[in-house]
């Protein structure tokens, strides 16, 4: 694995649940498999999926467990992030990949940039949407379905109604 010390079995040391790596100038929080999943919110098994197809890295102690640092924790993010885009795994893999690479791969970039244009073309098909519904309501029917979604999203509405006239 590239990029991550395979830690020695002098290296790993116990505290509680946290594992600490030293070595050189590294120096860093390891999770084991369950600990990432609680963190995370991710199954074992999803993990281990991740990681045997590549989007995800661990090293292994002497004793064979594997220990994440907090770079799979950001990446599981990303993940999460991407596939609510509709991004295969493909594609995540090379946004991973360009992430943490000082290298720019532009045909991989391009492809990204393309999904994303996508993206904000289908959102903004949404928000035509959205906006010819919100402008045949009411005050009342409006402030209905305001009270319905987070504040967030209700801000966004209101601020979508208002820049539409």
């Amino acid at each position: 694995m590239e990029g991550f010390p395979k830690p020695s079995r002098a290296t790993v040391h116990f505290a509680g649940k946290r594992v600490y790596l030293s070595r050189g100038d590294f120096f860093g929080k390891l999770y084991k498999i369950g600990e990432l999943a609680d963190i995370s919110e991710v199954s074992k098994r999803t993990i281990d999926y991740y990681t045997r197809i590549g989007l995800l890295e661990c090293t292994r102690s002497s004793s064979n467990y594997r220990y994440y640092d907090s770079s799979a924790l950001e990446n599981l993010k990303v993940i999460e992030q991407c596939q609510q885009m509709h991004m295969t795994l493909e594609e995540i893999k090379q946004r991973l990949t360009l992430k943490k690479s000082n290298m720019i791969n532009y045909q991989a970039f391009e492809k990204q940039v393309e999904h994303i244009k996508n993206e904000m073309n289908h959102l903004n098909g949404e928000i035509k949407d959205i906006l010819q519904v919100a402008n045949a309501l009411d005050e009342e029917e409006k402030k209905k379905m305001l009270s319905r979604v987070s504040p967030q999203a209700a801000a966004l509405l209101q601020s979508l109604v208002m820049f539409s006239g």
